[in-house]
């Protein structure tokens, strides 16, 4: 499951405008690429549930759910259609279960990585370029792959029903887990308190800025390099 919030206090125009394209991004590219590997991990892995319901596929309104698209334009917290998977269908099902879960937030950190190395790349041949476009362009790479490692962060919580709660399935004791999920409802709801609260922004915010800082190491050594 995908969901997206945006933290912040700015209401400039250029904020606003920031703001929609960066939940245009997120429902129209990182939730689809994002389903499209639960699904593609699930094929790989032994089920066909997703494949054969048409979820392989980057198209976004093979993904989008109508309420949970509207929440996010509305309110920065949605989801998407969640990928059908049927557990008895894998070989090891909670080998299977976890690295279909997985593989949603490794393909948001995949497009983060790129977009840093697309982001730098860019500011080598503009940054001595003073133009309002451009820095808006700069800009939104910047964000665009922060936005994916905030994705990836936020779902590998081990809360139900994010992506983390199905990976802990495969490290803790059957009998912990089926406890820990005995208040699963409790949970979800405590979850989007907390979401519409935000008072889960200053972990998400710390933890993908260190996860930031380690994708983008690299690109900004070797820019800096070529700049200096």
């Amino acid at each position: 499951m995908s969901l997206f919030r945006l933290f912040t206090s700015e209401l400039s125009a250029s904020y606003v405008f920031a703001l929609v394209l960066s939940r245009i991004f997120v429902v129209f590219f990182c939730m689809p690429v994002h389903e499209t590997a639960h699904a593609w991990m699930a094929s790989k892995m032994g089920d066909n549930t997703a494949k054969n319901f048409g979820r392989i596929t980057f198209n976004p309104f093979a993904h989008l759910d109508l309420i949970g698209t509207v929440m996010i334009f509305l309110f920065g917290i949605g989801y998407a259609k969640p990928v059908p998977v049927r557990e008895r269908n894998f070989k090891n099902p909670k080998k299977g279960m976890a690295l279909t879960a997985l593989a949603g937030p490794a393909s948001n950190l995949l497009m983060a990585i790129i977009g840093a190395f697309v982001y730098y790349i860019f500011l080598f041949f503009t940054f001595k370029i003073d133009n309002e476009a451009i820095a808006l362009v700069q800009n939104f790479l910047y964000f665009a792959a922060y936005i994916n490692v905030s994705l990836a962060v936020f779902n590998l919580f081990p809360i139900p029903p994010l992506d983390g709660s199905k990976v802990l399935a495969m490290i803790i004791p059957n009998k912990y887990y089926f406890k820990y999920m005995q208040y699963e409802r409790y949970i979800m709801i405590g979850l989007m308190a907390l979401l519409f609260t935000g008072l889960l922004s200053k972990p998400i915010s710390f933890l993908s800025d260190l996860v930031m800082d380690v994708i983008t190491f690299i690109p900004h050594l070797i820019f800096t390099a070529l700049v200096s």
